[in-house]
């Protein structure tokens, strides 16, 4: 989107720039909002703080229901970052005058790559590497052959629905919110904005729920498996 204004563009129009000097700023938010967070620490939650705790059990509870508690705990760190930085990435778009990171597909397939390393890494870490791919043939040996190349597509494919997804729905958000912009800039879009921030939050959850279900697939295998 280079023929639409953003505070960054004044420095260059690059367009991978842009996305680059957005990422470093989404980080730099995450990060500021975390240290905020763990800055004053009080037994009772205030300000930064209780916005913190209250994320993080939210995302404990969501992944208790797809993994257990334990594991959900476990795997808190990896799917509370992602799912912090896809929202920060997809709300600065909304805000005229920046660019959402996630509407760019290299970003989301990073993500997506580092999700389907990460399972596929910790399916293998803690049942092997011949249980873990023994897991892809099905409960039935005279399907092996048949299933084993249809689970190696389906779990690639998992690459590109979680890449695809969010980057052409936040794509879409802000080709819809440019348009909008570019007609009616004053009263018209407050409606949009209230319905592109729900977006934004439902894609950040849909990014997590999945990640917290490839690791549950990944890690709690069957014992009906070859």
């Amino acid at each position: 989107m280079n023929e639409v204004f953003t505070f960054f563009g004044l420095l260059w129009e690059n367009h991978t720039f842009l996305i680059v000097i957005h990422t470093l700023f989404v980080a730099a938010l995450v990060l500021w909002f975390a240290k905020s967070a763990i800055s004053a620490m009080q037994i009772v939650p205030q300000g930064a703080q209780n916005v913190a705790e209250s994320y993080l059990g939210g995302v404990i509870t969501m992944g208790k229901d797809v993994i257990g508690e334990d594991l959900a705990r476990k795997y808190l760190p990896l799917v509370a970052t992602i799912g912090l930085v896809v929202l920060v990435a997809n709300l600065i778009g909304i805000i005229p005058g920046f660019e959402s990171p996630t509407s760019n597909i290299n970003f989301t397939l990073a993500l997506a790559l580092i999700v389907f390393v990460y399972y596929n890494f910790e399916g293998i870490r803690k049942n092997g590497v011949i249980h873990y791919f023994a897991h892809f043939m099905g409960p039935e040996k005279l399907l092996a052959p048949l299933m084993f190349p249809i689970e190696i597509v389906s779990h690639l494919s998992r690459i590109i629905s979680l890449s695809f997804r969010l980057f052409g729905n936040i794509k879409g958000d802000d080709l819809f919110l440019a348009v909008i912009l570019m007609l009616a800039p004053f009263i018209a879009p407050l409606a949009p904005f209230a319905l592109l921030t729900f977006s934004a939050l439902l894609q950040a959850f849909i990014f997590m729920i999945l990640t917290y279900v490839y690791l549950a697939g990944a890690v709690t295998l069957s014992d009906e498996t070859l």
